[in-house]
């Protein structure tokens, strides 16, 4: 899969004259970089550089729904898998300006997380949360921001406790 021909936005010509705002930045006297920018009008042609070698695909990489490619380049340490995975799949169904794509993301994101702690476990490793999450170092060099952090946490916690309660009764 190896293409080194220069990539290229070919979708020609559309009317966008529909979106409201679009080309605001035609006027380059509209510009908050001109006069500094050389403006050469070059960016309005699309992609015209010379495409890296793509990267082997042999993994599940995802992609936005608006992108005609894989980039070239991309990530392998941690390919999804789990609940977050599946998460992410979902999430990669959507558009990139839907909430329906970001949310799940950070979802996906907060998922992996407790996966990765049982995971920790079940290999036999116990987690040193404290450490991970920077409390050591908020305690040696910003202690005033880690009991406003601790106390605002047990604020919310009480509050909840005392709204369960009076529901419950």
């Amino acid at each position: 899969m190896e293409d080194n021909r220069p990539f290229e936005n070919n979708r020609g010509p559309a009317d966008h004259s529909h979106i409201k705002g679009w080309g605001i930045d035609a006027d380059p006297k509209n510009d908050p970089t001109y006069p500094i920018k050389k403006r050469t009008n070059d960016e309005h042609k699309g992609y015209t550089w010379e495409r890296p070698t793509q990267q082997p695909i042999n993994i599940e990489v995802h992609h936005s729904i608006e992108r005609p490619n894989v980039t070239a380049v991309f990530g392998t340490a941690v390919p999804p898998s789990g609940l977050s995975g599946m998460i992410r799949r979902m999430a990669f169904k959507k558009s990139e300006n839907d909430y329906g794509h970001w949310l799940p993301l950070i979802l996906a994101d907060r998922v992996n997380v407790v996966e990765g702690i049982i995971e920790d476990i079940v290999g036999g490793k116990v987690p040193n949360i404290f450490a991970e999450k920077g409390y050591i170092a908020d305690w040696k060099h910003n202690k005033t921001g880690l009991f406003t952090r601790i106390a605002v946490v047990a604020g919310i916690t009480a509050a909840i406790v005392m709204l369960a309660r009076n529901n419950r009764d």
